[in-house]
């Protein structure tokens, strides 16, 4: 609690730093609102004395109706026929003494009058003189706060507090105390009744006055009070100045009503102690001159309602468009009025990324891939044969999809196809990427490269093949090398990653488990080598594995040629898909020998060549496992040492084309420390074969 009082030689009641505030008490009227709508809505008004209080300033100019009083200093400057600067202070008698002067009253003077005042007690005694009279330090004067405050007490202020600073130094009123009516009282008379929401609206302060020692300031309890709520920027319990106030009074508190509050409705729960059984009763009231009139009363519940967002004429284009937006309706409008022409199918966008292709691009930079990714991205194809009308049945409150063949619709206009739509209609236009389309509907592109008459990119029809692309092309030329042709499929790229990373997931696996079983069967006494072997092959496993890691599938597919092949009508009919690439090589006069070979430089190519004499060229090297070496044929397929049968000699003798790689694999020996590394991975070719890796990648297994 506050002093009673200044303490003897103090000048304040209060220290310079005040209390802290104790936690602000919830009302019950909150709490019943609380529980009537589940969220806490704040008293309006109190937070304006929630920041810190500071005392009342001092150094300001003096007003020219202040009151001098006991405790008041004034400063007196004399010059002429006597020279003097003076201060004196007012003593309790209202009196100040002057040199030569003498002692006379000066309480009860307004500051206006001081200097005339100064004067004539002067010039009784000095004649021929200037004079100038100002105050300095002014006196402190007690006050006392009680009711309902948030901090009743006595509290010493300046002389020029009002009863609006003071309640900003005292804390202003508790949650229970009024905002409406606090009451100034002196010598027992009420002086002035403030209402603070004229300030806090209004800015209205009329009411305000200024302190004189032992004012009384009463915060009476808090007046009725109703609950705004609902579509209104500032959701608040507002006190009432009265027992009854029109709804339109209440709402310029909060400001006005906002474009987003509809009219048509709003809700008040009111309180009737009458009914005992069902005290609490709903109205419904319009937001018009008869609403806006009606009263509102303590206790009320006062929720107003957003707006409907439903749109009386509009219809929503949405999806694959250039301007996704709601159009107005006209009577008898169908979905080629809101799709008037093509071009409105074509997003914006479009014309965003064209602009930026020559931005970052040097002069003659623009690859063959830039230019296919360019052409499949650039543009959002359009779904011509579907689109849907969406519309809701206010008999059924259920959506209904009206599809539609947009072509149709937009540009043929077919009464079938082109809707008459209605308000509130939605249509919405997809993509070939939204909803798959056949292929052959579709843009679809294939690069075609090498010896070729006109290689490039070229945009396939429906069931064109690999062999009608190359006569569109121009044929082969005639250093093409059609048995090394290479045929490469995206999708099959990605399922042979999804294969390799199968197989190296089982090969980890395999090879954790086979090396905890060496160390598992390894004597005590063997303890020593047995961690060096483990740690032997922990390297080698990670090292071969960061090998397989970096393999990367191109999507090639095996076209199973033979070497002999010399025309592009020999080739497979294979049918093409988007973004299919076709590389037919000039025949490169190499064999390449890879893996466990001293030699893995390219061998000269010369017909009727085989095996045996390249192996030979090659040089095997001491690991060569020679019961696994397999041909990677230039076409893609391979050829494994068992495919010649039981006789090595056969495979030996088999005839290399231009192009041929042979993989020669290190040798495995089950009983060595690689045991636990090869183990579950026996067959290198197995994984070769399913993947169909280029010959480049393949050279990493064996170094």
């Amino acid at each position: 609690m506050p002093e009673a009082g200044p303490s003897a030689g103090a000048e304040t009641a209060r220290t310079a730093e005040p209390p802290r505030d104790p936690p602000a008490q919830v009302t019950e009227f909150q709490r019943f609102v609380l529980e009537g709508t589940g969220r806490h809505v704040p008293l309006f008004g109190y937070e304006l004395f929630g920041a810190p209080a500071f005392p009342s300033l001092t150094n300001v100019p003096v007003p020219t109706d202040y009151v001098i009083g006991p405790g008041d200093e004034v400063v007196l400057r004399l010059w002429g026929a006597v020279d003097a600067d003076l201060r004196a202070v007012v003593d309790r008698n209202g009196q100040i003494s002057l040199p030569r002067v003498g002692t006379f009253r000066v309480a009860g003077t307004p500051a206006s009058q001081l200097e005339s005042t100064l004067r004539a007690q002067v010039a009784k005694v000095f004649k021929n003189f200037e004079l100038s009279a100002s105050l300095g330090q002014l006196r402190a004067i007690q006050i006392f706060v009680v009711g309902q405050a948030k901090k009743p007490g006595a509290y010493t202020v300046s002389s020029l507090t009002t009863l609006l600073g003071a309640l900003f130094e005292v804390g202003g009123p508790a949650n229970t105390g009024t905002l409406r009516a606090i009451q100034l009282r002196r010598d027992g008379r009420l002086v002035t009744t403030l209402d603070l929401y004229k300030f806090i609206v209004d800015g209205d302060k009329s009411a305000d006055s200024r302190l004189l020692p032992g004012d009384v300031i009463v915060i009476p309890s808090a007046g009725p009070r109703v609950a705004l709520l609902g579509s209104i920027d500032s959701p608040a319990i507002y006190e009432l100045g009265s027992e009854q106030e029109p709804l339109s009074r209440l709402l310029s508190y909060n400001g006005s009503l906002r474009a987003l509050t509809s009219l048509h409705k709003v809700l008040v729960e009111r309180i009737n102690p009458a009914e005992p059984t069902a005290p609490r009763a709903v109205q419904e009231r319009a937001l018009d001159a008869a609403g806006l009139a009606a009263n509102v009363r303590d206790g009320d519940m006062v929720t107003l309602f957003k707006i409907s967002p439903q749109f009386s004429n509009a219809v929503t284009l949405r999806g694959n468009v250039a301007t996704p937006l709601r159009y107005a309706y006209k009577p008898g409008m169908r979905v080629s009025d809101l799709i008037p022409e093509r071009e409105a199918l074509i997003q914006r966008d479009y014309y965003t990324r064209k602009n930026m292709l020559v931005q970052y691009e040097q002069p003659g930079n623009v690859s063959a891939d830039r230019v296919a990714s360019d052409v499949k991205n650039l543009l959002s194809e359009i779904n011509w044969d579907y689109a849907v009308v969406e519309r809701m049945d206010p008999q059924t409150v259920r959506a209904q999809l009206l599809p539609f063949n947009l072509g149709r619709a937009v540009v043929e206009k077919v009464p079938e196809d082109n809707l008459e739509l209605q308000p509130g209609d939605v249509v919405t236009i997809f993509g070939v990427k939204d909803i798959p389309v056949p292929r052959n509907r579709t843009t679809r592109l294939v690069r075609v490269a090498g010896e070729v008459n006109a290689a490039g990119i070229y945009q396939i029809g429906p069931g064109e093949t690999l062999k009608s692309l190359l006569r569109r092309a121009g044929g082969p030329t005639q250093q093409a090398y059609l048995f090394g042709t290479e045929f490469s499929r995206e999708s099959t790229r990605l399922r042979q990653r999804e294969a390799l990373q199968d197989a190296l997931r089982r090969l980890e696996a395999t090879t954790a488990s086979a090396t905890a079983r060496q160390a598992a069967n390894t004597s005590a006494t063997d303890a020593a080598t047995a961690q060096r072997m483990v740690a032997a092959q922990e390297q080698a496993r990670a090292s071969q594995l960061a090998r397989l890691r970096a393999m990367e599938p191109n999507g090639r597919i095996a076209l199973e040629l033979t070497p002999d092949i010399n025309s592009a009508e020999s080739l497979p009919d294979l049918p093409l898909e988007d973004g299919d690439r076709i590389l037919l090589p000039a025949a490169p006069g190499f064999v390449y020998a890879v893996g466990a070979v001293a030699n893995s430089n390219a061998l000269l190519w010369r017909k009727g060549r085989t095996v045996k004499q390249y192996l030979l060229a090659a040089g095997l090297e001491a690991t060569a496992d020679e019961e696994n070496i397999f041909i990677l044929r230039a076409d893609g397929s391979i050829v494994h040492r068992r495919d010649a049968g039981w006789l090595f000699s056969g495979f030996e003798s088999t005839e290399l084309a231009q192009g041929d790689t042979l993989i020669v694999p290190e040798k495995v020996d089950l009983e060595s420390t690689w045991n636990g590394f090869v183990r579950g991975f026996k067959d290198w070719t197995q994984i070769l074969a399913n993947l169909g890796l280029t010959a480049a990648a393949i050279n990493t297994l064996g170094r």
